[in-house]
């Protein structure tokens, strides 16, 4: 049985911060039981002899096919952070497009994935990570931008996904110019906001004061909603439709020490989204003259 429907997660990995392998376990354990078909991850990690890529070691013996990009090099402690996809389809191409206000001690991306689905034909998932301080939304209005542009350059028939952690809440400018609530550039876009369109008005923090993580940066403000899975406008034959949005990794797991364990820092976001198309007996619309 062919469902419409595909499960899309996103988390922000945190890299090796904190019990990362512990973290990395819980992460693995969860993606067992839930089984999401494409999974979204930022803050990667990678460090030759220390530390197997964290989203090939997810992939591996769960039949997903994965795609990484290095967006920071020599990262503090060795190694590499970046991007990835995680996706049970075959990932038929993926590239890694720089972001305006990208340094080399502080990579932004965004990485994009053609997923060749046997089922629903080939569509594209991105996933990208934009800059974090508070007073930084100038830069994350060039940034998502140049996000938008990167989806705009890859015209498909079937809807496309932006999974990530946009620093951002949803009240602010570079928020809204996605939502199509503001003008950017001169320029207005559209996308659904997952979570916003099936929980209007409830706050789905991402990086809430629940989660002890969070105290390492703690100049940061607690209880914002950060992450995001956005879906470009819906179909007049249903695909593009939202059909569920929830946290994840929201619950910390009580370890034997009595220490509470998060996957990380940031907790997750799942929806699912309608790849098929309605079926309809209706005849189509006649158009009458006169």
């Amino acid at each position: 049985m062919i469902h419409k429907f595909l499960r899309f997660l996103t988390l922000n990995l945190w890299g090796d911060n904190g019990p990362w392998e512990s973290r990395l376990a819980l992460v693995a354990e969860k993606l067992d039981s839930l089984k999401p078909d494409v999974v979204a991850l930022q803050e990667v990690r990678e460090v030759p002899e220390r530390i197997v890529n964290q989203a090939q070691a997810l992939a591996s013996h769960r039949g997903y096919a994965c795609a990484y990009a290095a967006t920071t090099r020599g990262v503090s402690g060795g190694g590499d952070e970046g991007l990835a996809i995680l996706a049970h389809a075959p990932i038929g191409a993926h590239e890694l497009r720089v972001l305006p206000h990208s340094t080399a001690t502080e990579g932004r991306g965004v990485l994009s994935a053609r997923i060749d689905s046997p089922e629903f034909g080939p569509f594209w998932v991105h996933t990208t990570h934009l800059s974090y301080r508070q007073h930084e939304g100038d830069k994350r209005e060039e940034q998502v931008q140049a996000v938008h542009d990167v989806v705009a350059g890859r015209p498909t028939d079937n809807p496309q996904v932006i999974l990530g952690d946009f620093n951002a809440v949803p009240h602010a400018d570079e928020m809204r110019w996605l939502c199509g609530l503001t003008t950017l550039g001169g320029r207005r876009v559209f996308y659904q906001d997952a979570w916003d369109l099936l929980h209007a008005g409830q706050p789905g923090y991402t990086w809430a004061r629940a989660n002890p993580y969070i105290e390492r940066l703690g100049f940061l403000r607690p209880d914002r909603r950060i992450d995001y899975i956005f879906v470009t406008p819906p179909r007049r034959d249903g695909r593009g439709a939202i059909h569920s949005a929830r946290l994840m990794f929201d619950e910390p797991v009580v370890m034997p020490s009595g220490e509470r364990l998060f996957a990380s820092d940031h907790f997750g976001v799942v929806a699912e989204v309608q790849m098929i198309a309605n079926r309809t007996t209706n005849p189509p619309f006649a158009v009458v003259a006169g």
